[in-house]
């Protein structure tokens, strides 16, 4: 689609996204920062940090927060946009949203430097993975 450059036209962004499952199950666990650190110095690597004024946020599998005893309200399937978003373009989030909404799908959208990452309930990923494919293959 580029020359591994950003892509910043919104068309060409959905077009492609290429939307692909990571494997496993994830939970967003709220931790102090004292407790992040105390789990990163053992070893435990979150896949994503978010620091906010009321805890820190990390994904993690299921089975590491299970392991450690965190608790979490729900087990979540991860869809990686294997398109080079630029950070400044305009309309993917949107239509990823918009088009998992239509279909009564939650998510949560996590921006990486090279892509985003959609999190939806576990139960509902390869329904969201089948209605992102779609999205990208231009269909309504």
């Amino acid at each position: 689609m580029s020359d591994g450059g950003p892509v910043r036209d919104t068309d060409a962004m959905i077009a492609g996204m290429r939307p692909g499952a990571r494997d496993g199950e994830y939970v967003l666990v709220c931790v102090s920062d004292e407790r992040a650190a105390d789990l990163d110095a053992t070893g435990v690597r979150a896949e994503a940090t978010v620091r906010e004024a009321e805890g820190t946020t990390l994904v993690l599998r299921r089975g590491t927060a299970d392991a450690h005893g965190l608790p979490y309200d729900l087990v979540l399937a991860w869809i990686t946009l294997h398109v080079r978003s630029a950070l400044d373009g305009v309309g993917l989030t949107a239509a990823v949203a918009g088009r998992l909404a239509a279909h009564g799908v939650p998510c949560n959208v996590l921006a990486g430097f090279h892509h985003d990452h959609v999190l939806v309930p576990h139960r509902d990923g390869p329904r969201a993975l089948t209605l992102l494919q779609r999205l990208a293959a231009g269909d309504a």
